[in-house]
């Protein structure tokens, strides 16, 4: 045990003194991004910060600008805590097909960093100002008002969520740093088998927390903002949201940097075709999560659930909630079926644009109905929202690219990656 740790320090200290490429390819391709390629970051980081600035002065109001950063918080968030669930999975399950993606992933798990950081417009407000413009809970008064709240005190109360607010993002970023730290220290060995044993064996107690942390932050940050409401499976609703953005700016990600020469004969339409196949099967999770609460809620027909539909049912709600159901799953559904679909880097580049787009779409569904009660009432605020939060998104992960190996060369299982064909 001793002399796996020495080995594993003595990994680590080579990785940072040697650099990025420390073990070439097999099939001679490029893995570093180069440095022209910065550019695209910061026209990114531009984008980010004047969006989110015109979203705050079209907004006409505090109450409007943080449900609209709310909603694209959530769905910037989604793709780096994907990120993280993705990495640690592939090492429980010893996954060979995505070594050569991996690191791409460990990249953008590293979003986390960012989310924490942008975690504070809601998290200040709320704990430290006593604000209940985003969650009424905050407001004591409220809570006393009726019993069913108040026997939610002891959980929905600033000194606790703020307790929860510092595990999810401490556990998340220190899971993100740790697995890329530890995969670029094997990238300095000639496939150390014993680093791959250890990432795998912890693999499974670091899901757990993950599985805790991400059931808990969509209860706080989602289902809170109707204190009555609850749902048992509403993580689980989240975490499939996760899942396929993940995916999607995975594909995008790669084909980009592609474009840019990295990667270019590692990735292939065979891994394209796994990330695919993960899109549709998420999408179709989703579904089902989706219709199982709505059909337990509604058919018990309890007051303190079914309320929360029926808010949704109301006026134009009614057919943004159909809008939901058919482009979220009958299109895609039909639409990514096809194995054309998944292999083909054009067709697979517009449904992950799609996929994000619908995504977002439900995170706004989730949150836009407690301010505009019996209708929807988009405003500018939450266009430039989204953009300004994707533009964040993109700009961290170019820059996390950057001076880095992209692919995982000291895994001993790379060049079976390499040479993965689907059945």
């Amino acid at each position: 045990m001793a002399d796996d740790k020495n080995s594993s320090k003595t990994g680590e200290k080579a990785q940072a003194s040697s650099g990025p490429q420390a073990q070439p390819m097999p099939n001679g391709d490029t893995i570093v991004l180069p440095a022209a390629a910065a550019g695209a970051g910061k026209i990114a980081l531009i984008v980010g910060v004047v969006s989110l600035a015109i979203a705050y002065f079209t907004a006409g109001g505090w109450q409007q600008f943080s449900h609209s950063y709310l909603t694209a918080f959530m769905w910037g968030l989604s793709i780096s805590v994907g990120g993280v669930w993705w990495v640690m999975l592939q090492h429980l399950l010893g996954a060979r097909a995505s070594v050569v993606m991996r690191r791409v992933g460990e990249v953008i798990a590293q979003g986390v960093l960012l989310m924490s950081v942008l975690a504070l417009v809601i998290i200040v407000p709320t704990v430290f100002l006593h604000d209940s413009t985003i969650y009424q809970w905050v407001n004591h008064d409220y809570m006393e008002s009726s019993h069913a709240l108040h026997s939610k005190v002891g959980y929905l109360n600033t000194t606790f969520f703020f307790i929860r607010m510092v595990f999810y993002f401490a556990f998340w970023s220190l899971m993100a740093r740790w697995w890329l730290k530890k995969s670029m220290a094997q990238d300095s060995t000639k496939g150390d088998v014993e680093y791959t044993l250890s990432l795998q064996g912890k693999a499974a107690p670091a899901l757990i927390g993950f599985t805790i942390a991400v059931t808990f932050c969509a209860v706080d940050f989602l289902m809170s903002l109707d204190a009555y409401w609850f749902s048992t499976i509403f993580g689980i609703y989240y975490f499939a949201t996760c899942v396929i953005t993940f995916h999607s700016f995975l594909a995008l990600a790669i084909m980009w940097l592609q474009k840019k020469g990295v990667l270019a004969k590692s990735v292939n339409a065979e891994h394209f075709h796994d990330i695919g196949k993960m899109m549709f099967a998420f999408t179709c999770f989703w579904s089902y999560v989706g219709f199982s609460q709505f059909m337990l809620i509604w058919y018990a027909n309890i007051p303190e659930e079914s309320h929360w539909y029926h808010e949704r049912f109301e006026g134009s709600w009614m057919t943004a909630s159909l809008v939901l159901a058919f482009f979220h799953f009958i299109v895609p559904f039909f639409g990514m079926m096809s194995r054309y679909m998944k292999r083909n880097p054009k067709t697979l580049k517009f449904w992950a644009f799609y996929l994000l787009a619908i995504c977002w779409f439900d995170m706004y569904w989730l949150v836009a109905p407690n301010i505009h009660h019996g209708g929807v009432n988009f405003q500018l605020s939450d266009l430039f929202a989204w953009v300004g939060m994707a533009g964040l998104v993109v700009w961290f992960f170019v820059l996390k690219a950057q001076k880095k190996n992209l692919v995982a060369t000291g895994d001993p299982r790379l060049k079976r990656s390499l040479a993965f064909e689907n059945i």
